[in-house]
């Protein structure tokens, strides 16, 4: 048995227990701090080997482990750039130096130029708006750009692309006489009958002008369900620009050619078996307008219509405000929203194994496995809340007990320290 061998040990004791000492204050330091992970020390015996009746003693080495896994709790604020993640994931931000790393702490406020960062700098990533719904690179952060709140409080207006209109048509409606100028589409002054039913919708030029849009509805063909095979139902709509109506009683004829002409068909059960699909081309604006009327009916019951367009007048942007799929949306006065980033979140296979930055930041290796990212809500990644903050995941009174246990820990080290030091005197004193 070696003297010194076991004083060695000792001191590996001693070190281990200050590692451990070490994570505790860290985790203390940081029990307020938003997002963080608590570390602890895991302990592995190192033999050493001996022969038959000499033992040769050994020590123990120390392994700091990191609980990202585990989560922190949740507390509410008044900040709607305030994220937390329930769930899975990451926040994919990017450091002063460029470099792309992941955090679970969401504080996020705007800076001077309008990025969205938290306490420690970084900055929040995202995918624009600009192309229409963006697509996430599963595999790398390719696309990602700051998001950016700064410069969205002018008025904007948005024009009209789509639009959908449903409701009834009576069945029992007249059907158009053939070969007269009964149909709305011809533009003759006398191109209605008594059961033509007419509506008007609303849109908005690229300007954010009103534009408004005559519908007409005509019975063009009576359904024969006996016939083989059996014969639908018709309807003519047309569609005209309001501004273009005649003066007078009758807004025939129109100064333009119809903007829109489309038949919907219907079955024996009212149920409708045409597409339902209409292009408005309005040569006066530019607009092309997609409708969408197959959510149209015909039963016997009076008519009955509800259409809606998209886009809206000048308005300013009042608020920004974040959904749990991560679409960031800028809201308007006139009470439209509209998406200009949407938020991914990123994931590794293990998560604990990350490598651990400055500012409650991780970055993927070797052991954590590859990052994968992906939107909010899907391929299991968690849910963004908005006006929340993940606290930090330390249990304090765990922490507390864990002081004490290397304490009392590293005492005991030190007195197997002390007895070998008090044997090494006893020899050297042999000699006297």
């Amino acid at each position: 048995m070696s003297i010194f061998g076991s004083m060695k040990t000792a001191i590996s004791g001693m070190n281990a227990q200050a590692n451990r000492l070490s994570t505790v204050a860290d985790n203390i330091a940081n029990v307020n701090t938003v997002g963080y992970k608590s570390a602890s020390v895991s302990f592995s015996s190192l033999v050493m080997p001996g022969s038959s009746g000499n033992y040769n003693s050994g020590g123990v080495e120390s392994t700091t482990r990191y609980s990202i896994s585990e989560e922190g709790n949740y507390v509410s604020t008044t900040s709607g750039s305030d994220l937390s993640i329930k769930g899975d994931g990451f926040f994919i931000v990017q450091a002063a130096d460029g470099t792309t790393v992941l955090t679970r702490a969401g504080d996020f406020l705007p800076d001077g130029t309008g990025n969205l960062k938290n306490s420690a700098g970084f900055t929040l990533m995202g995918y624009p708006y600009t192309s229409g719904a963006p697509s996430v690179v599963v595999n790398g952060f390719d696309g990602l750009v700051p998001i950016n709140v700064k410069d969205l409080g002018g008025l904007v207006a948005i024009p009209t692309t789509y639009g959908t209109f449903q409701g009834n048509l009576d069945s029992n409606a007249e059907v158009a006489p053939a070969g007269s100028d009964t149909l709305p589409s011809e533009n003759d002054p006398s191109s209605t009958t008594s059961d033509t039913k007419k509506m008007s919708v609303v849109g908005y030029d690229k300007l954010g002008n009103t534009v408004m849009y005559d519908v007409y509805f005509t019975k063009t063909a009576e359904g024969d369900p006996t016939a083989a095979p059996p014969v639908d139902s018709s309807w003519e709509v047309a569609m005209y620009r309001h501004a273009d109506a005649a003066a007078g009683n009758s807004p025939f004829p129109y100064s333009t050619d119809p903007v829109a002409v489309e038949t919907l068909t219907f079955d024996s059960k009212g149920v409708q078996t045409s597409a339902g699909a209409l292009i408005i081309d309005d040569p006066t604006t530019g607009n092309t307008i997609g409708m969408d009327f197959s959510k149209m009916t015909q039963v016997a019951s009076d008519f009955s219509g509800d259409g809606k367009l998209n886009g809206q007048a000048p308005s300013a942007v009042t608020d920004i405000k974040i959904d749990k799929d991560g679409t960031v949306y800028a809201t308007y006065k006139s009470g439209n929203a509209k998406p200009i980033y949407r938020i991914p979140l990123a994931t590794v296979a293990s998560p604990d194994m990350l490598t651990p930055l400055n500012g409650n930041a991780y970055s993927a290796n070797g052991n954590s496995g590859v990052t994968v990212t992906g939107f909010p809500q899907t391929n299991g990644l968690g849910v963004i809340n908005s006006g929340s903050l993940e606290s930090s995941n330390v249990d304090l009174a765990d922490q507390l007990t864990t002081m004490v246990e290397a304490q009392r820990s590293y005492t005991a080290n030190s007195k197997v320290f002390q007895t070998g030091s008090d044997i090494l005197d006893v020899l050297v004193n042999l000699k006297r």
